[in-house]
């Protein structure tokens, strides 16, 4: 017995998404109120602004669609959109991505144990992470929630020197959590605000 196979040609569409510009003669508007690459603003035919672009050898790429008449500008559409992706490659290029460390522990954890835990904290801290302190109770464990809070407490406390408290212990279900951020990072946002 032979096996068919089968296969789907898939359909790719061009999404209208707000970033998208009708060019040239995907316009479809009577008059248009252009703006040229000298800068001038009138209100011309939707011909007499095709002919201005094509004589310049330059593209008409319909700027504000929702406007009457819909604003249209005479430019190089080519170099409009490489200068655009420039201009977001560099965005992302500064962006500066603050990486959330967590540490995990229990109410029963021993002083040895919170030791490392609290070291680990110091270096990521150190390093410009943030640090999540997460104390989960188990069971009966949730009516002593007072001795999750002092381990926090006592974290925070030995890490005061490097870091701060960005979100204060509180409850969520039957974790505790709180958030510790590097001081250099929090005392500069506190200047700009």
């Amino acid at each position: 017995m032979r096996r068919r196979l089968f296969y789907f040609r898939s359909e790719v569409r061009a999404i209208s998404s707000p970033e998208s510009y009708k060019i040239n003669r995907e316009i479809r508007a009577r008059e248009v109120r252009l703006i040229t690459d000298t800068g001038e603003n009138t209100v011309v035919s939707l011909a007499a602004a095709l002919n201005m672009a094509e004589e310049k050898g330059l593209d008409l790429v319909e700027v504000s669609p929702n406007a009457d008449p819909p604003v249209c500008r005479i430019m190089d559409f080519g170099k409009f959109q490489y200068q655009k992706q420039r201009r977001e490659r560099q965005a992302r290029k500064m962006q500066k991505v603050i990486e959330v460390k967590e540490i995990q522990l229990h109410p029963k954890t021993a002083d040895h144990h919170l030791s490392f835990k609290i070291r680990d904290a110091r270096r990521w801290i150190e390093d410009g992470m943030k640090v999540r302190v997460r104390i989960r109770f188990r069971g009966r464990e949730i009516a002593h929630s007072d001795i999750g809070r002092t381990r926090l407490d006592r974290i925070a406390t030995e890490l005061k020197d490097i870091a701060v408290i960005e979100q204060m212990p509180n409850m969520e279900g039957n974790t505790m959590l709180m958030v510790l951020a590097p001081a250099a990072a929090s005392e500069s946002k506190k200047k700009t605000t």
